[in-house]
C-alpha cells in the first residue's frame, strides 16, 4: 500500500517510533488516528509525496512503535509526550520545521504539537476534531452516545482491555464502521493491517492509556493554555466529515477560531474518515494550504 516508501525506526527520549518515508520535498508529517496506523494515509501519501517529503509514524503505543510503560496520570500516553517524540523524530531525520497533518487522536497530537513547539509547525491541519477540552465541555445526550468509547476507554484498567481483547476484531470493525460515512471506506489490505496491529494486546492496552490521558492531563494542559490565552500560531486549516455524527459540523471552525490566530476550515461530504473516504478531496485541500 505504500510502495516506495522507506521504513525506519527512531528512538526517541521515550520511545522507538516506526517510520515510513518517501518523497524529496518540503517535509510534511502526517499523524494517524484511533484505532488505526500510519496506513490510514496511504491513498493520500504516495500522491503528497510528488510534492513533499513524506513522513508517516505510528505513534507510540500503535502499530510497529513501542508501547512505554505508563504510569498513574497516564503522562506517557498525554498528546505532550507524543508530541515530543514528534519533534524528535523529525528532528532526526533533518527537519527542524516541517507542515503538520493529523487526524482524529494524531489531530490531538498535531495541536498539542503546535502550542507546545510553535517554532516547529509551518502550518498545520487537524481532521475532523475540535480540541480535546471542548470536545468534554459540550457533549450532550446525543453526541455522548456516538462517543461512548471516549469513557469506555478510560476505564481503569484492565476492565477496557480485558473486553476488548476478547475479540478485538470485533471491536475495532465496529468502531470504524460506525464512524465511517460508508460501507466501503476502507480497503481490504488496510483493514487487514489496522487487525493485525490491534489483535496485540499491548496496543489495546497503550491506546486505552491514551484516551485515559485524554480525560486527564490531556485537558489539564489545554485548560491552561486557554486560561493563559495562549493560541496557535502557525496558520490552520480544519476540515471534517458532514456526515456521521448528529451536528457534528455545527461550530466547528467557530470552536477552533478561538485557539488559532488564523485558520480555516470546510465540510467533506464523508464520515470520520476523511483521507480513506474523500482521498481526492484530502489530497486537493492539503497541497492547496501547505503550498
Amino acid at each position: 500500500m505504500l510502495e516506495g516508501f522507506d521504513h525506519k525506526r527512531i528512538v526517541t527520549a521515550g520511545a522507538e517510533i516506526a517510520v515510513a518515508v518517501a518523497g524529496k520535498g518540503p517535509p510534511l508529517l502526517l499523524l494517524h488516528g484511533y484505532p488505526q496506523t500510519h496506513v490510514m494515509w496511504h491513498k493520500v501519501a504516495p500522491r503528497l509525496a510528488e510534492r513533499f517529503t513524506v513522513v508517516l509514524p505510528d505513534l507510540r503505543g500503535y502499530g510497529a512503535s513501542s508501547k512505554p510503560a505508563s504510569d498513574e496520570r497516564h503522562l506517557a500516553y498525554s498528546k505532550r509526550v507524543m508530541a515530543q517524540d514528534m519533534v524528535e523524530v523529525m528532528g532526526r531525520l533533518g527537519f527542524d520545521r516541517f507542515d503538520l497533518a493529523g487526524h482524529d487522536r494524531g489531530g490531538r497530537v498535531s495541536y498539542r504539537l503546535a502550542l507546545d513547539h510553535p517554532a516547529r509547525v509551518r502550518r498545520l491541519a487537524v481532521l475532523d476534531i475540535i480540541p480535546t477540552i471542548e470536545q468534554f465541555e459540550r457533549l450532550n445526550r446525543h453526541t455522548a452516545r456516538a462517543a461512548y468509547h471516549w469513557y469506555f476507554l478510560a476505564q481503569p484498567a484492565p476492565f477496557p482491555e480485558t473486553l476488548i481483547g476478547k475479540d478485538p476484531d470485533y471491536f475495532l470493525d465496529y468502531c470504524m464502521q460506525g464512524w465511517a460515512g460508508s460501507a466501503d471506506a476502507f480497503t481490504t489490505a488496510a483493514m487487514a493491517a489496522y487487525r493485525e496491529a490491534f489483535r496485540n494486546p499491548e496496543v489495546i492496552h497503550a491506546s486505552c492509556e491514551d484516551y485515559r490521558a485524554g480525560i486527564s492531563c490531556d485537558c489539564e494542559y489545554d485548560e491552561a493554555d486557554r486560561k493563559a490565552g495562549t493560541r496557535i500560531a502557525a496558520p490552520m486549516l480544519a476540515l471534517w466529515g458532514a456526515r456521521g455524527r448528529p451536528n457534528r459540523g455545527q461550530g466547528m471552525l467557530e470552536v477552533w477560531k478561538t485557539w488559532a490566530v488564523d485558520v480555516q476550515g470546510v465540510a467533506i461530504d464523508c464520515g470520520h474518515f476523511i483521507p480513506e473516504e474523500r482521498p481526492d478531496e484530502t489530497v486537493a485541500h492539503l497541497t492547496g494550504f501547505f503550498g
